[in-house]
């Protein structure tokens, strides 16, 4: 195996493409390993969650490699990995899951007791998350392999479909999550915060559950004319006219059934005055525009720890959420990282049989490893893009 390079995390609004350490079949703590697999990375994205850490709005510290949207080509493996071998083409779940503690066995792999000493729930290159290295790179390793990686059943049909599988390792499922935790199903009408990459696929995974109108809410106008060019109905929160209001516009009823928070805890307020940071405010607008016993799903990010929180209590995760409200109008709420491997499998099938075009909707572009500092600043910026990092070129090859 080559050199190898990845992005790394150099302080509040830099990155850097680096030579990094090859991956080793060993884990955060040093100790050898033999459920593990090496990867050469096909493809790796960027995503919104390593924004918040970019930002300088976690604990992350410098030299961190990023990372967590990963799908690679199987090119080593580990002695006691048994149903993978070398050439396979797989997707990584962003959750590191050790298949063996209760809550994996439960199917809730983003909160393995075994694979992160501080916490419950471990990812790849992310802050507190157990010190598992980030897949922005040429290669990387990935544990537990047998019961981690979803394989392709095709590599020339997946491969053809990249751009649109590459989605499975975090955003699609995210969405999706988003969408089944908040209690979509056919006939409901559906409001998604936020027109982002993670936004548009809780858009298009409520669809394919079967919604009857699905309403976007964001202030970039960009992100907002692509939602309306991919098929959903759209809302700008930067109008002076409220939520509700504008929703009762599309609908001729100022709520909906259910609705999921695809923005977290970096929101900015609403309306055509300053766009100041308030951490609540698409909760509590959640909770306002949500029916009487509907429900919210929260796949968007919230910390325990944020630096650069306007207030002391928002700086330790501490709300001003209208929980009364919530409570009045028996609002069910879901929260948490996704359990990826709950979903991917059956998303794979979707894209594979022309059922979710998710590419397109989220608008993948692709870039190269030496673009990764841009693609972070279009991305931070507000561009109607998902950016996908093709280290090796290999779809410009394919």
């Amino acid at each position: 195996m080559s050199d190898n390079r990845g992005v790394v995390y150099m302080g509040p609004g830099k990155v850097e493409v680096r030579e990094i350490e090859s991956p080793r079949m060993v884990d955060p703590s040093g100790r050898a390993i033999g459920h593990g697999v090496i990867l050469k990375v096909v493809t790796t994205n960027i995503c919104g969650s390593d924004q918040h850490m970019v930002r300088g709005r976690t604990t992350a510290p410098i030299g961190l490699v990023l990372g967590h949207e990963i799908t690679g080509e199987v090119i080593e493996v580990g002695r006691d990995v048994e149903t993978l071998q070398v050439g396979d083409l797989v997707s990584v779940p962003f959750n590191v899951a050790c298949g063996r503690c209760v809550t994996c066995k439960e199917q809730h792999t983003g909160v393995c007791l075994n694979v992160n000493p501080a916490r419950a729930g471990g990812a790849y290159g992310y802050v507190d998350m157990g010190g598992w290295i980030g897949g922005q790179s040429e290669y990387v390793m990935v544990p537990y392999a047998d019961f981690n990686l979803l394989k392709f059943p095709d590599r020339d049909r997946a491969l053809a479909k990249i751009r649109d599988l590459t989605c499975l390792s975090d955003i699609l499922p995210t969405g999706y999550h988003g969408a089944v935790m908040a209690g979509v199903k056919p006939g409901a009408t559906v409001y998604i915060a936020g027109a982002g990459p993670v936004g548009l696929a809780a858009a298009a995974s409520a669809r394919l559950l079967g919604a009857a109108v699905v309403i976007v809410g964001d202030m970039n106008a960009d992100r907002l004319a692509h939602a309306r060019a991919v098929g959903f109905e759209t809302v700008n929160l930067s109008l002076d006219a409220t939520l509700g209001e504008q929703i009762a516009a599309l609908l001729g009823v100022p709520e909906v059934d259910c609705a999921v928070d695809c923005v977290g805890f970096e929101a900015r307020g609403h309306g055509a005055g300053s766009h100041e940071e308030a951490p609540a405010t698409v909760l509590n607008s959640l909770m306002e525009v949500t029916k009487v016993a509907g429900g919210i799903g929260i796949p968007g990010l919230y910390v325990t720890d944020d630096p650069g929180a306007v207030d002391a209590a928002a700086k330790k995760g501490s709300l001003s959420i209208r929980f009364g409200l919530g409570w009045a109008k028996s609002h069910s709420f879901h929260t948490g990282q996704t359990p990826v491997m709950k979903y991917n499998r059956s998303l794979m099938q979707a894209i594979l049989w022309d059922r979710l075009p998710i590419a397109d909707i989220v608008n993948v572009e692709v870039i190269s490893l030496d673009q990764a500092p841009e693609g972070y600043r279009a991305f931070d910026g507000g561009a109607p893009k998902k950016f996908v990092i093709d280290p090796h070129n290999t779809l410009q090859l394919a």
